[in-house]
């Protein structure tokens, strides 16, 4: 028998969520942003969970640490299940010989060993309303498509959900290159349309609106202190500035590639540019996005506080961890604004008086 969705408005909440995969909450920033209360958190990663802590203590849910080990029956009922889950590859070699023995083939078969089966025994399980899963754009080209067909046939024909997918450009909204695929889905068969999304054009937003300010308008966060900004001095501290050897290695292993024909090296922008994608390898060189100081100076790194500002995290936003720690957290997490659009473009669908719970198998088929 599948469970009927939960009543909304509980504890004054819209909608229930789950937040699987959870890293530093970006997703749950957004959902939580449109009267959405989460019930469930799952995070692997320790450093992680301590970020998402600090954020979010007022949780009244232990925070769940491998969702590979959790039970989809002890997960709690909820109406929208979110998910950033990881790009692993699918294995679907062997299903010719499951057709020759007359074996299923379904999503057990075809996505065991993959996080993602884990996100489907889930949705399998508790029916869920509707959903948001998040991956990187290449998950569309992965194993020539195959990869993603698989997810699209287990969501949509293994599952029965109505599913919804486009890329977008994190550039709408900071000043980023960073393309995801979001992949909605409702149970029942709704009116979304990604073409209602209203994007503000790329290249708007400059990176000089989320440095650090050397004007003296710099805004003192006190969980921060001094960690990242010399107020006294208002300067980003001298610790984020790349050393010469660093900087020699880095120009010379450009110029090498240069040589060659290739595109490989650093990028160095200024308050003008938009960057490109910071990623969770960004604390060994920060080669990626180096923010030009002039001719008598060497380009620095971001501080993490500006990485949590060109993610789209506000000053709020505590970061316990080290730097090492936050530059991986940020570069696997996800830029809020998208998702707090998207969040408001399925709101409408999530609250619906119109929508019945989902009766029973049994009870459907008479």
């Amino acid at each position: 028998m599948l469970p009927p969705s939960l009543p909304f408005n509980q504890d004054g909440a819209d909608f229930t969520f789950i937040d699987l995969f959870a890293g530093i909450g970006g997703i749950r920033q957004a959902f939580e942003g449109i009267g959405g209360r989460c019930v469930f958190t799952s995070e692997w990663d320790s450093y992680a969970q301590k970020t998402y802590a600090e954020n979010y203590n007022r949780d009244q849910h232990a925070l769940n640490g491998d969702i590979t080990q959790v039970n989809a029956g002890d997960v709690p009922n909820h109406d929208v299940l979110l998910a950033g889950f990881p790009c692993q590859p699918f294995s679907i070699a062997g299903v010719s010989k499951k057709n020759a023995l007359g074996r299923a083939h379904g999503f057990q078969d075809e996505t065991q060993g993959t996080l993602f089966f884990d996100v489907a025994r889930i949705i399998d399980e508790k029916r869920p309303r509707a959903f948001l899963l998040e991956n990187v754009k290449n998950l569309l080209s992965h194993d020539k498509g195959r990869t993603f067909d698989v997810i699209r046939r287990t969501l949509s024909e293994e599952l029965g959900y109505h599913i919804h997918c486009k890329v977008i450009d994190g550039a709408h909204f900071t000043p980023q290159h960073r393309e995801r695929i979001l992949i909605v889905g409702f149970r029942e068969p709704v009116a979304f349309d990604w073409d209602a999304l209203s994007l503000p054009p790329k290249g708007n937003i400059r990176l000089g609106e989320i440095l650090h300010r050397t004007d003296g308008s710099e805004p003192l966060l006190p969980w921060d202190g001094d960690r990242f900004f010399d107020y006294e001095a208002c300067k980003v501290q001298d610790k984020y500035t790349l050393t010469p050897k660093l900087w020699a290695y880095l120009q010379a292993y450009a110029e090498k590639h240069r040589a060659k024909g290739n595109g490989f090296g650093f990028g160095l922008v200024g308050a003008d540019s938009v960057t490109r994608t910071l990623s969770a390898r960004y604390y060994k060189d920060g080669s990626e996005i180096l923010v030009y100081q002039g001719e008598d100076r060497n380009p620095r790194r971001l501080t993490p506080r500006e990485c949590a500002r060109l993610m789209g995290f506000p000053d709020t936003f505590r970061i316990p961890v080290s730097d090492t720690r936050a530059y991986k957290q940020f570069g696997n997490s996800v830029v809020v604004d998208v998702m707090a659009h998207t969040a408001r473009l399925m709101h409408q669908f999530l609250v619906q008086e119109t929508l019945e719970p989902e009766l029973p198998l049994q009870a459907a088929m008479v």
